[in-house]
């Protein structure tokens, strides 16, 4: 016999997920459902001498899907062949708003689904001034209900103890309006061996696509021929509902106190107009100083650990590629993904707190009616903004958004935003090609630095808007929701959070990360001919006079020539040769897929400067910018680095999508090479024509 399925079912902000880490003990995993991006929460209890299976279904208010998590819902709950059916229903409430998760339970029961109703953080109640009525309330639902707090387990032993209870027989108060018998009639004669709701959702639900395209046909004929829509029968069933309970409530839930007194003054303050905003972009100062700045000193801990270790290991190994690969192929590969660990950590302690507390709620609200026309959601900010740090943990915070469309566009554009990884890029360029010059008392380096982070946030609007035309979707999205109560938040919930979504991009994106690093690191390392082979003869013969150190890296810079990863960049000299560039910041262009701030260090090496000049240092910087500077290109026979060129890197750099570590990201979230491909493709394009327009323009 299979593990029975036991699926935890409820409204956002009830306390679900904390319910099914309580019940679960963290006995947990965490992944998508097939071939989609919505989050699958699944674990297993062992209890009642046996083994179950615990599903946390993604929080919904209605059966009727507006967005692809809800769709997910409703596959599992109304499907009856789905691999997932459960065998008993966990239907979640909280003691503030009971209406809602009782029209979910009357929905589930309608199915012929077995269910027990659970009103969660039943301290709050106390803390509210609300009193319920339980056995009226067991009256009503004709079924046991049970009283839980996620926080401190109180009454989880006995609700673990009903899963194996078969709830009594539930006959609903849901009846077909009139107006609307004879087309259920008509639909009831493609399901006769299912419930009458069953019919009735089909329905109402338009599309269903479990069912065969003979019977989805079928059931918009019928409703052609009675001019039904969708909307207008899930409208008729809401009010039925709503009017229903409004009158059975009243004599069962009583509140001494306005229980939204105090979440209603603090919103007073937060959703003001003028202060909302105000204290919003502040929030918003906060998170990106936080991964801006808080994650300095881990990822310079974990960076100079990474490298120590890679030193080590060349140390203590003989000479030769195999110690060469594990240093600096797969060590320094693995350092490349941990390094982000703490960005994503501090952006997720920020995103949780923000979701645990109920302020990511006003967020949405907020910003909604700002980012709808270009075919973004209210949360798509965070995301926006988070790119401004990095765009790895920002791709990742996107699944906040419930409308698979608006989700998938803030990803593909979220890349647009100026991440810190371009500022070496930035700040060496600038240097090299604008005038330290001031302009009505602003410095103009400054005034074009400004402007790049400006032009990144044009383009992820300007994209989001041309994708919002472009892509097409059966789910229309509307921000209808209520607004939760503030509530403190639940640590172990919080953590768990971060836990999970950092873990998921180490070794979810981190197999693409090492894989890439690695191939890298061979073309770079290997060379064909002789050229490559007798490097540092040949160097030696041609300068006898340098010191040992210039001679290294001269011998450097010669075998990166000569390299694979040196032809490649001949090969594609006459693709970047309209852009102005030579074969050099062609290597240049390569590298930095590892990630965009290599190309310095790519540059300082092909320029005989070693990877450990430090563009912050003064006397490095002026290494690399005199070198640099000094630098002509072989093709025009003028500065390589001239306004012309100058301009023409900015604008690549700021519009190309070359960060490996990003495209990971993104393929894991979408689940999807095509799109990710086509991100690749536009953001590279883009960069492409922009550059080739200055240069030309410029030069």
């Amino acid at each position: 016999m299979n593990n029975p399925i036991i699926a935890l079912l409820g409204n956002p902000n009830v306390g679900k997920t904390s319910l099914f880490n309580r019940i679960t003990k963290l006995n947990q995993k965490v992944g998508n459902y097939p071939g989609i991006t919505v989050e699958k929460r699944e674990g297993s209890l062992t209890a009642n001498n046996k083994t179950y299976k615990i599903i946390d279904l993604p929080g919904t208010y209605t059966l009727f899907p507006n967005s692809l998590d809800e769709e997910v819902v409703f596959n599992i709950l109304v499907d009856q062949q789905h691999k997932l059916k459960p065998n008993l229903i966990v239907v979640v409430g909280e003691p503030s708003n009971l209406k809602r998760s009782i029209i979910l339970y009357q929905q589930a029961r309608e199915l012929g689904l077995p269910a027990i109703f659970v009103i969660n953080m039943i301290d709050e109640a106390t803390t509210k001034g609300i009193q319920i009525d339980i056995p009226k309330l067991e009256s009503l639902l004709k079924t046991k209900v049970f009283l839980t707090n996620a926080r401190n387990g109180e009454g989880i032993d006995k609700l673990i103890k009903a899963f194996d209870s078969i709830p009594p027989l539930y006959i609903g108060n849901f009846s077909i309006p009139a107006q609307y018998v004879t087309p259920v009639e008509e639909a009831k004669k493609l399901f006769p061996l299912e419930h009458e709701y069953n019919t009735w959702q089909y329905l109402a639900k338009g599309n269903v696509e479990f069912l065969s395209e003979e019977k989805n046909n079928a059931l918009e004929s019928i409703r052609k021929q009675h001019n039904l829509t969708p909307q207008v029968l899930q409208k008729e069933e809401s009010i039925q509902r709503n009017k229903n309970l409004e009158h059975a409530l009243s004599t069962i839930v009583s509140k001494d106190i306005d229980s939204k007194s105090v979440t209603n003054g603090i919103d007073k303050i937060l959703l003001h107009p003028i202060l909302g905003y105000l204290i919003f972009f502040g929030v918003l100062f906060l998170i990106f100083q936080g991964i801006y700045n808080w994650s300095g000193p881990a990822m310079d801990f974990i960076d100079t650990q990474f490298a120590d270790l890679a030193a080590y290991v060349q140390s203590v190994l003989p000479a030769g590629p195999l110690p060469d690969l594990l240093s600096n192929g797969i060590i320094k590969g693995i350092g490349g993904i941990v390094i982000f660990v703490p960005q994503i950590v501090i952006l997720y302690i920020f995103i949780s707190l923000m979701e645990e507390t109920g302020y990511m709620s006003r967020v949405v609200f907020l910003m909604d009616r700002w980012l709808r026309p270009f075919g973004l959601n209210g949360k798509s900010v965070i995301p926006l903004i988070s790119g401004v740090a990095c765009a790895v943990p920002a791709v990742m915070s996107a699944r906040n958004i419930e409308n698979s469309k608006e989700r998938l566009v803030t990803m593909l554009v979220t890349p647009f935003m100026t991440c810190s990884a371009r500022l070496p890029i930035y700040i060496v360029i600038i240097g090299l090609v604008i005038p330290d010059t001031k302009f009505l008392g602003f410095n103009i380096q400054g005034i074009i630095l400004f402007a790049l982070y400006i032009l990144g946030i044009l383009a992820a609007l300007g994209s989001a808007w041309l994708l919002n035309k472009i892509i097409k979707t059966k789910h229309k999205s509307f921000l209808i929701f209520e607004l939760p109560t503030y509530k403190f938040p639940d640590w172990k919930n919080l953590f768990l959070n971060v836990w999970d979504k950092s873990s998921s991009f180490v070794f979810g994106a981190g197999k693409i990360i090492l894989a890439i690093s690695v191939i890298l690191w061979a073309l770079g390392s290997f060379g064909p001919g002789d050229k490559f082979k007798n490097a540092e003869e040949i160097v030696t013969q041609n300068n006898p006079s340098l010191s040992q150190e210039d001679l290294d890296h001269e011998i450097s810079s010669y075998k990166v020539e000569h390299s694979y990863l040196g032809y490649l960049g001949m090969v594609i000299e006459p693709i970047v040769e309209p852009l102005g560039y030579d074969w050099k910041m062609g290597i240049g262009l390569i590298s930095s897929f590892a990630a965009r701030e290599v190309f310095v260090g790519t540059m300082a090496t092909v320029y005989s400067i070693g990877d450990d000049a430090d563009i912050e240092d003064d006397a490095s910087k002026r290494t690399i910018l005199s070198k640099m500077r000094a630098e002509v290109n072989r093709n025009t026979g003028l500065p390589a680095y001239n306004l012309a060129s100058g301009v023409s890197l900015l604008l690549f750099y700021a519009f190309a999508m070359q960060c490996m570590s990003t495209i990971a990201i993104v393929k894991k979230e979408t689940a999807s090479w095509k799109w990710t491909l086509i991100q690749v493709g536009f953001m590279t394009g883009l960069a492409y024509v922009a550059a080739l327009i200055a240069y030309q323009a410029l030069k």
